[in-house]
């Protein structure tokens, strides 16, 4: 009697805690707000991401030239004013600031310089903003467009 009173006690005596089962939840709220403050951070940086001025260019169906480095950019919106690269500059300033350009680049006149303009803006001005890049020695000339899509 005695040997069934030990393992009783023994019993009672070493009460265990029962776990509680493993929770197989994945707790989203981490996520989502990680998911919430990116979306955020990109729909305020995505407006400032556009580069250059802001032209309506014309279509083409012509193939996108390979570019090395930065290229050379000048631009001509709807108003008339002219950009070098995103500088507004005077056509009468044109001349100099492109030559000290190829001085500045170890007089290479054979680069490429990619002109913008805007398809509102008058043929006079484009040509006259195109004698000026030859007039500084500039040879090479693109006239940047926009893909021609398909008009059916």
């Amino acid at each position: 009697m005695a040997a069934s009173t030990l393992s009783a006690g023994s019993a009672v005596g070493g009460k265990r805690r029962r776990r509680r089962p493993v929770m197989s939840e994945i707790n989203v709220t981490p996520f989502v707000d990680v998911m919430l403050v990116l979306l955020i951070v990109f729909m305020v940086s995505a407006p400032l991401l556009t580069v250059g001025v802001p032209i309506d260019l014309p279509q083409s169906q012509a193939k996108a030239l390979p570019q090395d480095n930065e290229p050379l950019t000048i631009s001509v919106n709807v108003d008339g004013k002219i950009y070098l690269q995103n500088q507004p500059i005077e056509i009468d300033d044109l001349v100099t600031k492109l030559k000290a350009i190829i001085d500045a680049r170890h007089g290479n006149p054979d680069e490429t310089i990619y002109v913008r303009g805007d398809r509102k803006i008058d043929y006079g001005t484009m040509m006259r903003v195109m004698g000026r890049i030859s007039g500084a020695g500039y040879h090479k000339v693109a006239l940047v467009t926009n893909v021609e899509q398909d008009q059916q």
